[in-house]
């Protein structure tokens, strides 16, 4: 007998396929026929239809912040909902009782209060769910109305005498019977779906906590340093510690120029210079790469400080912490800002920090934790940090290596200042949660503050240079640890402000038409219309930076780009425009060239007859 086979004997068991009386016409595509005056639903589409729902379901299960909202008046199914909704972790009480209530979205926002002789239930807004299933749609028809008009995607068992008013609003009907015997297997179909996906995540992103916790052998302290080892980057173990701020929140610095200049004459800025092109074929540091238009990453920053002191008459210095590899080299390509008003102190970290960075040594060898606490360490310790204080500085913003430009913007600065903040993050938002998070933006019209999402560290920082100096005085060997500080705040900055340098992928967008840059400052083109920069795989022969440019007569338009993989001897005339999703691969021996002007959208090349 094959798994077809007793899966239907089983959905029979359940007496799935015994409609009603009457078969409405938009629901016999589901009828197998009439018997004894009853609709009789096949047993196959049932099968197929309970599949789509459960792959819906999954599918929304991988976001662990996913709302599934269970809707049932019915009391003969009230013990089996709630043993699927303990199962599968999302059982409440409280919203239990709210989901037996009429008008439990569209009614909901505005409070209302609910009185009778014994009690009194208060009814707060909530936030609508990403997914409904209702499972006595007979009863609760306005549910799927009020669903429907929010766009609240619907999973629903349907019978043969539904009308279609309300069939139609359901995304993903189930055909079948709602006996208890199949609400009870298709509750259980979803239990096994969300425990197979929670399993597949612990799996996939290596959550290692939640593991520890189900096998209750280590104690909570070790899972928070074991977390974050497994996750380095990602600041979703610190999230607890940071209150997280949208840049677009922010308000305003003054409207006066004199006190935007008093509180830029606050400031100073330090540049971490210490990491070496090599990767991308570069001999010398990575901060003199040309980024676009004959403009380096280092020219770039000095650019946008010189606009700043230009515009509101204050002094803001540039710091570059250089490290024995690459202070030489630097110390050669500032000669070039001997004219310039901004003043550039170029600072030696000294060989014992370099060391360190080139052996990439165990922590238990490290004499700092990271190489930025010890190149900021170093500083401070230096009498740099008395000298700056002396001068009225109160705060430094400190830019990683990698970064191509920064933000110097006073409203964050002014944020700071207002709200006694020491030490704030700039974060972005991974690729996944970035379309979320701007999918229920654009649905709800709001940030949606309350959810827990996952985010990359920039690694730029804002540091209030007092308690930098409280922290030296008591030896604290991490200065770019939040929990040290009073008010650690993470400013979240828009993803498309984040290229680092890493690669030549990143060179290709940002010498392309994705950006431009206006007095240093990153200025993403208006004219992209998807918020999340293109994905770009270049193959081993664009690897180096010589190698890369001498492929591309001029750098093709990016700004329709979804995602780009190029393998092989491929070489690009000038004038290319790249659309939607590209791959060209050029097979072993063969030099493909792409011709000038032409126009590739949603194309797979691999020969001169594809273009």
């Amino acid at each position: 007998m094959t798994i077809h086979s007793v899966i239907i004997q089983k959905l029979l068991s359940t007496n799935a396929q015994l409609g009603r009386r009457v078969a409405a016409d938009h629901f016999k595509i589901y009828t197998y026929g009439m018997r004894n005056s009853m609709a009789i639903i096949d047993s196959d589409k049932t099968l197929i239809c309970l599949r789509n729902a459960a792959n819906f379901m999954s599918h929304l299960a991988r976001d662990k912040n996913a709302r599934f909202l269970f809707v049932n008046t019915n009391p003969l199914y009230d013990e089996i909902i709630e043993q699927m909704t303990k199962k599968i972790g999302i059982y409440s009480p409280r919203d239990n009782i709210m989901w037996k209530m009429g008008g439990f979205l569209t009614n909901s926002f505005s409070p209302k209060k609910f009185r009778s002789r014994n009690k009194k239930v208060c009814f707060g807004p909530i936030q609508p769910p990403d997914c409904v299933v209702v499972m006595d749609t007979e009863r609760k028809s306005s549910v799927i109305l009020e669903a429907a008009r929010l766009q609240v995607p619907i999973v629903a068992l349907v019978d043969s005498n539904m009308p279609y008013e309300y069939f139609k609003r359901i995304t993903y009907p189930v055909p079948a019977s709602d006996s208890v015997q199949f609400v009870y297997l298709f509750c259980n179909i979803i239990t096994k779906t969300f425990l197979l996906e929670q399993k597949k995540m612990r799996a996939l992103k290596g959550d290692v906590k939640e593991e520890l916790a189900l096998s209750k052998t280590e104690s909570r302290e070790e899972v928070k340093q074991i977390e974050k080892s497994e996750n380095e980057g990602d600041i979703g173990a610190a999230m607890d510690e940071l209150l997280l701020v949208p840049y677009q929140n922010l308000l305003p610095a003054f409207d006066d120029i004199k006190e935007i200049k008093q509180l830029l004459d606050k400031l100073v800025v330090v540049k971490f210079n210490g990491a070496l092109g090599t990767a991308l074929g570069f001999n010398g540091p990575k901060s003199a790469i040309e980024v676009q238009n004959g403009l380096t990453s280092l020219d770039l920053i000095v650019n946008q400080i010189e606009a700043l002191n230009c515009k509101y008459e204050c002094r803001i210095p540039l710091i570059l912490l250089n490290t024995a590899r690459t202070h030489d080299d630097t110390l050669k390509v500032l000669g070039k800002y001997t004219e310039s008003t901004i003043d550039i102190l170029p600072f030696h970290l000294g060989q014992q920090l370099q060391q360190e960075s080139v052996d990439k040594q165990s922590s238990e060898d490290k004499l700092y934790p990271s190489e930025d606490a010890a190149g900021l360490i170093s500083l401070m310790k230096s009498g740099t940090l008395d000298v700056l204080l002396s001068q009225g500085k109160e705060y430094a913003h400190v830019v990683s290596s990698d970064s191509t430009a920064t933000l110097l913007d006073p409203k964050i600065l002014n944020h700071l200042a207002q709200n006694r903040i020491e030490y704030c993050m700039e974060v972005t938002p991974t690729t996944s949660t970035y379309m979320r998070n701007n999918m229920l933006t654009q649905r709800q019209g709001r940030f949606q503050e309350t959810e827990k999402f996952k985010f990359i560290d920039t690694r730029n920082l804002w540091m209030n240079l007092k308690a930098i100096r409280r922290l030296v005085d008591t030896d604290v060997s991490n200065l770019c640890t939040p929990k040290f500080f009073e008010q650690p705040i993470g400013l979240i900055v828009p993803q498309s402000q984040l290229v680092p340098l890493n690669a030549t992928s990143n060179l290709l967008l940002l010498q392309s038409d994705m950006y431009s840059f206006a007095e240093g400052t990153l200025v993403r083109n208006t004219a992209r219309a998807n918020p999340v920069n293109p994905s770009i795989d270049l193959g081993p022969e664009f690897e180096k930076v010589s190698e890369f440019l001498s492929r591309f007569k001029s750098i093709p338009s990016t700004v329709g780009l979804d995602s780009l993989k190029v393998t092989g001897d491929v070489w690009f005339g000038a004038g290319v425009t790249l659309k939607g999703r590209v791959s060209i691969v050029a097979k072993p021996g063969m030099r493909l060239e792409i011709p000038d002007g032409v126009v590739l959208e949603n194309k797979e090349v691999n020969d001169p007859a594809d273009i």
